[in-house]
């Protein structure tokens, strides 16, 4: 096979890493790819929202599979364009990706079916927002309906801070993407990442991840898209997993199906654990990031049948095999350390060098995922995004496979760039 993945960050190194290990598959293109990628298969500098482009470079390489790695070409349509011309797809359709690019939408449709969420409303008037504000009780939860690359979401500790946050959304902060906003109420507990594979019927349940959101040790300062991450997480057993699966995957599931708008790809559950059982906080439409690192390191198997029949159909019927194929029974603690530019989530550095991540690589257990990389004129790796590494390990132990990973980023000589010291401080 020859598969097409799109996408430029540490989640589609780690899916082009994962899939160049499969049996089945010759070649890995990555568009645009960065330099981790460059070493698995060749890289195609194009925009992935450019619909066109993106049809033109299919039809010019024929992929077997194309896999959509992140938000922005599922929100653009990209995977109605390549199945329109007879491509198949690891990605929801435009429609469905919704859940996603619209927190509105996904929370409409959670109270059409009864998912368990928070109590919220939706506002595209300043005044109406401001007045819902007065009604609830802090801490807020202010979110820019639309794709804020991560950093759409505050918790405001104060009425004050909360009404000078959805002022900031709704007069431009994001563009259009914070012209409406949700606000909901604060749900106290644990998160955890639930990734469901699925072919809009059938689904395979990964192992539970849990991300760290903010930049800070010790869950302080903003938020950002994840600065860490390990899997699995204890958070999350295995009666909580079935009210996932019954209270909030299979209405979802079914009630799209029904709705004309059937969910084919990898649903990511963003959920609380709260005494009152789990609840949403939010959809996405791939594969997390960091969280996918985690996932791919730690299945032993070939996740490559999985994802082209989720593409195609037929998963309920395959389910037990390709679970198998996988390894997911055997999966192996993983854990992921993200190392950012200086400054990040706010302006950041760009164009420091970064040495020594051969060596992190080198050490057992070790794999080191690029997010935001180039390399400079004088073949050297420099820095080129907030988040710019992966530093990922697998152990026989989750409180092994961190210290590994912490290893692997002490291997790495980057002063340009920061980390958290206390992922995975909850299971520890």
């Amino acid at each position: 096979m020859k598969i097409l993945i799109l996408g430029s960050g540490g989640r589609e190194h780690a899916l082009a890493w994962k899939i160049a290990q499969s049996p089945l598959v010759d070649e890995v293109f990555s568009a645009p790819g960065n330099p981790g990628t460059d070493k698995i298969g060749p890289c195609f500098d194009l925009d992935i929202t450019d619909l066109k482009a993106v049809q033109e470079l299919a039809l010019q390489l024929n992929p077997d599979l194309i896999i959509i790695g992140p938000e922005a070409p599922l929100a653009a349509g990209a995977s109605d364009a390549l199945r329109a011309r007879g491509f198949d797809v690891f990605g929801p359709s435009q429609q469905a990706a919704r859940l996603e690019s619209s927190k509105g939408f996904a929370k409409d449709l959670m109270q059409k079916y009864g998912v368990p969420t928070a109590r919220y409303g939706r506002f595209d008037d300043l005044t109406e927002a401001l007045d819902f504000l007065e009604t609830m009780e802090a801490p807020y939860v202010i979110k820019a309906d639309g794709l804020a690359a991560g950093k759409g979401v505050v918790i405001a500790e104060t009425l004050e801070d909360a009404e000078n946050t959805v002022e900031e959304f709704m007069t431009g902060k994001f563009g259009e993407a914070s012209s409406e906003i949700v606000i909901e109420e604060f749900m106290q507990g644990e998160e955890a990442s639930v990734f469901v594979m699925t072919d809009g019927e059938g689904a395979i349940y990964l192992p539970v991840a849990q991300d760290h959101k903010r930049v800070g040790d010790g869950d302080t300062g903003p938020n950002t898209g994840g600065m860490g991450a390990y899997a699995p997480a204890p958070v999350v057993d295995a009666r909580t997993l079935e009210l996932v699966q019954t209270m909030i995957v299979e209405p979802m599931l079914s009630g799209m199906a029904e709705d004309g708008m059937p969910y084919q790809g990898v649903l990511y559950v963003g959920i609380m654990v709260t005494e009152a059982g789990p609840k949403v906080v939010e959809f996405n439409a791939r594969f997390g990031d960091p969280e996918c690192q985690v996932l791919m390191a730690g299945l032993p198997g070939d996740i490559v049948p999985a994802l082209l029949v989720c593409a195609t159909g037929g998963l309920a019927g395959a389910h037990a095999q390709l679970c198998e194929m996988m390894g997911l029974s055997d999966f192996r603690p993983s854990a992921v350390v993200v190392m950012a530019a200086n400054g990040y989530p706010g302006t950041v550095e760009k164009g420091s060098v970064i040495e020594g991540v051969e060596a992190a690589d080198a050490i057992d257990g070790v794999t080191v995922f690029h997010a935001g990389t180039d390399v400079n004129a004088d073949k050297k790796l420099i820095a080129a995004g907030g988040r710019v590494l992966g530093v990922t390990a697998t152990a026989e132990d989750l409180r092994t496979a961190i210290a590994k990973a912490y290893e692997g980023v002490d291997a790495i000589d980057w002063p340009g760039g920061f980390c958290r010291r206390d992922i995975g401080r909850r299971v520890l």
